[in-house]
């Protein structure tokens, strides 16, 4: 099999409702659409999701390696020489992960629907759906309600709720929470807002709750402090933003500085990357979650079969397509009362592209 045209579409896509995070105010997303062509009758797709803080790149410098680097090179290759051309490419497009993770999904969806099964069946077909999060972004506490309402309402069992602006009020929106709904699970994502004081602290004012993940509260940059959290506190603590490359799971591993990691395949540069970043994971004892960015349906698919494919996957948070709008991909899986279910058909899901 080769690869006989490569093309590509950029996406402006509008989120329906801006949602806030520690360090800023999101109200749109740009995704690139990746088209592979072969010489049978087998097309394969993938999606990038630039974001300057989580993958290290602005959409137009995505749009100047897709022309530059990634359409002249594919054309002619193998696909099923996916691990060569994906380290590779890795060297030309250097710390592009989205733009490396488009070509990685393209290229699955390929083999996947050559080999005629779902993708994460090739992958290893661990699970059959997986419940997700989804999230509440940084809003008053009438309005958090009111979304967490709506979201149970929906069918959602597990709400992620966003914080680090102030400690006082993320928990008395998390014990306000828990009380108008005790059955729901409850992950917090500090997005690097806190201190270690104060992560301390917010664990401990909201003990009763049961929080089942606390992620990313402190800074990157200053990575010790998670783990000088974690050895403070006797509930998870999840790696995100510290998290993406191999180099930074080993390390977090070697200094037992977190409990799980956050895998975002825009964020590591695929499917093929994450797995090896699970497996390291796993050697250490740490449990991992895939996440997401703002992403179509596309991405969100990859990021599903790529979570049911391994056993130390065990969490899910790939709620990125909700908030799209005009969402071209729709259909790829169902979500049902907060649960993740995967197509049967071959590859990424059928795509009318």
């Amino acid at each position: 099999m080769k690869i006989t045209n490569v093309s590509y579409e950029r996406l402006d896509l509008k989120l329906s409702i801006p949602y806030t995070i520690a360090y800023e105010t999101i109200d749109h997303t740009v995704n690139f659409i990746l088209k592979i062509e072969t010489d049978t009758a087998i097309v394969g797709y993938g999606c990038g999701a630039p974001d300057k803080i989580v993958t290290g790149e602005h959409p137009k410098e995505v749009e100047a390696a897709l022309k530059d680097i990634i359409l002249p090179y594919l054309k002619g290759k193998d696909p099923f020489t996916y691990a060569f051309i994906l380290k590779d490419l890795k060297k030309l497009l250097g710390r592009k992960s989205s733009s490396l993770a488009m070509v990685d999904m393209a290229l699955f969806d390929v083999v996947s629907k050559k080999a005629d099964v779902p993708l994460y069946k090739f992958l290893g077909g661990y699970r059959q759906s997986i419940p997700t999060s989804i999230t509440i972004g940084i809003l008053s506490l009438e309005e958090t309600m009111a979304q967490a309402k709506e979201f149970v309402q929906q069918g959602f069992s597990i709400l992620k709720v966003k914080g680090g602006h102030s400690l006082a009020e993320d928990i008395e929106k998390m014990t306000l929470l828990h009380e108008k709904f005790p059955e729901v699970t409850f992950r917090f994502d500090g997005n690097q807002g806190y201190s270690v004081v104060d992560s301390v602290a917010f664990v401990k004012a909201t003990s009763q709750i049961g929080i089942e993940i606390f992620e990313q509260p402190t800074k990157q940059e200053r990575e010790e402090r998670l783990g000088q959290v974690m050895d403070q506190i006797d509930i998870p603590l999840m790696a995100d933003e510290s998290l993406k490359t191999l180099t930074d799971v080993f390390r977090l591993a070697q200094n037992e500085r977190v409990d799980m990691v956050n895998i975002k395949l825009m964020k590591v540069g695929g499917i093929f990357e994450g797995m090896h970043i699970n497996s390291v994971a796993k050697s250490a004892g740490i449990e991992t979650m895939v996440g997401c960015n703002d992403e179509c349906a596309l991405g969100i698919s990859a990021g599903l079969h790529f979570a049911l494919s391994r056993p130390n996957i065990g969490y899910a948070d790939l709620d990125g397509h909700l908030d799209v709008v005009d969402d071209p991909f729709k259909g790829l899986f169902l979500l049902e009362k907060g649960v993740l279910y995967p197509s049967d058909v071959p590859g990424l899901g059928k795509i009318n592209w």
